[in-house]
């Protein structure tokens, strides 16, 4: 579903991707862990081309991000090109991002009426659905300001799927929650995973990394230390670094 290959990514004179290479198989779920600064958001970013790549090849679901190979060349798509495919591919962000004037459900129906020309009556029947998966069906008239920061990032999570997408991009979701509201969005993501949706997450939640991730990447200094099963990564590391890291947050 992803391949990445050996993909660069500078910041003026700040080099923040050395060289990323890695694949995510359809329905499989990466957790990329690592400190701060580390590039793993950044790598999301470049993944719906939020931010362009400098130099080697992302790809999702057989075709380049953002770019058109014309011989030997890449040619950058055109805006409009670029928002069409990146509708194939969902993201939740760390902060929820929600329209403070509408309620959760037209939260959710606001990107499938808009972009992909739904109907006003069949946006509502997916938004129902999607809260319901998330486990909100009963907050459909409630505005973001009446939920709490676990049911608004859950809504988050239901307007990202309310696209029908391909692919689900999740940068640190859990990391602006209260200790106490992280639970209910892990098990939100933990279904999405049993559903077969595949899934890359940037978080230090190591618990979930631990029962739901496929594979576990560890990123420091803009390149893979270490990747593998989380039982190899988390509870066997080969790399100082990555040992250094996983006795911190243990």
């Amino acid at each position: 579903m992803v391949s990445a290959e050996s993909v660069h990514k500078r910041f003026g004179r700040l080099e923040v991707l050395k060289g990323i290479s890695l694949e995510v198989r359809t329905g499989e779920v990466m957790c990329l862990l690592g400190p701060s600064g580390s590039g793993k958001s950044t790598f999301l970013r470049c993944i719906n081309h939020l931010e362009k790549i400098n130099s080697g090849r992302l790809s999702v679901d057989g075709e380049l991000v953002g770019y058109r190979q014309v011989g030997d060349k890449l040619h950058e798509l055109r805006e409009a090109e670029v928002a069409r495919k990146r509708a194939a591919i969902g993201m939740v962000f760390q902060h929820f991002n929600l329209f403070p004037h509408m309620t959760a459900e037209q939260n959710v129906t606001c990107a499938p009426i808009r972009v992909k020309g739904v109907t006003r009556e069949a946006a509502r029947t997916l938004a129902r659905e999607q809260l319901g998966r998330v486990g909100l069906a009963d907050k459909l008239d409630a505005y973001p300001t009446q939920l709490s920061g676990g049911q608004q990032q859950r809504v988050a999570i239901a307007r990202a799927l309310a696209m029908e997408p391909k692919l689900m991009l999740f940068d640190e979701p859990t990391s602006a929650l209260d200790p106490e509201l992280v639970g209910d969005v892990l098990r939100a993501m933990q279904q999405l995973a049993g559903e077969g949706m595949t899934m890359i997450v940037v978080t230090h939640e190591m618990g979930f990394a631990r029962e739901v991730a496929d594979t576990v990447v560890f990123m420091d200094g803009g390149v893979v230390v270490e990747s593998g099963a989380p039982a190899e990564v988390l509870t066997n590391p080969r790399h100082e670094r990555t040992q250094a890291f996983l006795s911190k947050v243990l």
